[in-house]
């Protein structure tokens, strides 16, 4: 007999990783992920044959090679970090609650995760872990959840919920791992933090009305105000723009290597948005934006974690599956 069936079942969903650092793995994700329109709004018959044809063949062996360069003993570091976040957030429900994780890439996939909860829950509730809201990340989730919930007959239980950007249990845990980033280093202290979120077209975030940006913004600010830091003394930056055209700015890369010219000689950074770690923190700031850093005059660079694991973030996931805590 299995378990009893709960009255809720709070859904984290993640972006995806590749099973394994491999060329064929990191092709089958990254055509998963490029091949969603929400993420690369380009005309399809023009974007899908540039992308099997070319894209997938130059970019997925030399994005193996990065993704080998994290990679762990037990696996993918965004796949330890997300069941740490999820394990958080079970710490937090009561009884009549469950929780489960799905990947809007990869597997286990929202739908089939959808299917199974519809098994041994009233409802579901689905959580993109994505606080700054955009079509690319939170929006997809949202979208390709009620498409799954229509398709089976399960739109009435379902509900779509958010994190706030600037929640206060969230900014929490991110303070506190600013603040072990900061105390782990030796000697002064840092002089400046950069806040480094994702980068998304500037044409979509003026299509959403700004929404992005201005989540991206909160979420920094609430953290520089929790964590001390005077305005002088903090950036807001993008990373990880992916194609042509204009992207919000300022790039985190030239902007650390800005700093390092105008001699700060000390940063320490944050990801925000990134709740776990993966490939655009441990790689792209860790490794590259370090090197850039250091490589233009600067003396120390300190990275905080992503807050996966952390109490406070638990708690603020944990409280969306309250009815209270959205709409559908």
């Amino acid at each position: 007999m299995g378990p009893p069936a709960s009255q809720t079942e709070l859904i984290l969903v993640q972006l995806g990783t590749p099973a394994a650092p491999t060329p064929r793995a990191v092709r089958a994700f990254l055509g998963e992920f490029l091949s969603d329109p929400r993420v690369v709004e380009l005309p399809r018959w023009l974007w899908l044959p540039l992308l099997h044809g070319i894209v997938l063949r130059r970019r997925s062996g030399r994005v193996a090679a990065l993704y080998e360069s994290i990679w762990t003993e037990a696996g993918s570091p965004l796949a330890v970090d997300t069941e740490r976040i999820l394990d958080a957030a079970r710490d937090g429900l009561g009884p009549e609650c469950s929780a489960s994780l799905a990947y809007r890439y990869g597997s286990p996939g929202l739908a089939e995760v959808l299917a199974q909860a519809a098994g041994r829950a009233d409802e579901s509730v689905v959580v993109p872990l994505f606080p700054q809201r955009t079509a690319s990340s939170a929006g997809s989730v949202e979208a390709a959840a009620r498409d799954s919930a229509r398709l089976e007959g399960l739109a009435g239980r379902l509900r779509v919920a958010h994190l706030e950007p600037d929640d206060a249990d969230y900014v929490t845990s991110l303070a506190d791992r600013l603040a072990e980033a900061v105390t782990a280093q030796a000697g002064e202290d840092p002089e400046h933090l950069v806040c480094s979120f994702h980068s998304i077209p500037s044409s979509v975030d003026r299509r959403e009305g700004g929404r992005y940006r201005a989540a991206c913004e909160r979420t920094a600010r609430a953290l520089a105000e929790r964590s001390g830091w005077p305005s002088e003394r903090w950036t807001l930056c993008f990373q990880s723009r992916f194609g042509p055209g204009s992207w919000l700015g300022p790039p985190t890369e030239p902007t650390l290597v800005e700093l390092g010219r105008r001699g700060v000689r000390r940063v320490v950074v944050s990801a925000p948005g990134f709740l776990a770690d993966g490939l655009e923190t441990l790689e792209e700031l860790g490794v590259r934006g370090r090197a850039a850093f250091l490589a233009a005059g600067g003396t120390d660079f300190a990275l905080a974690r992503a807050p996966a694991g952390h109490p406070a973030l638990g708690r603020a996931l944990a409280r969306l599956a309250r009815p209270a805590a959205g709409g559908r």
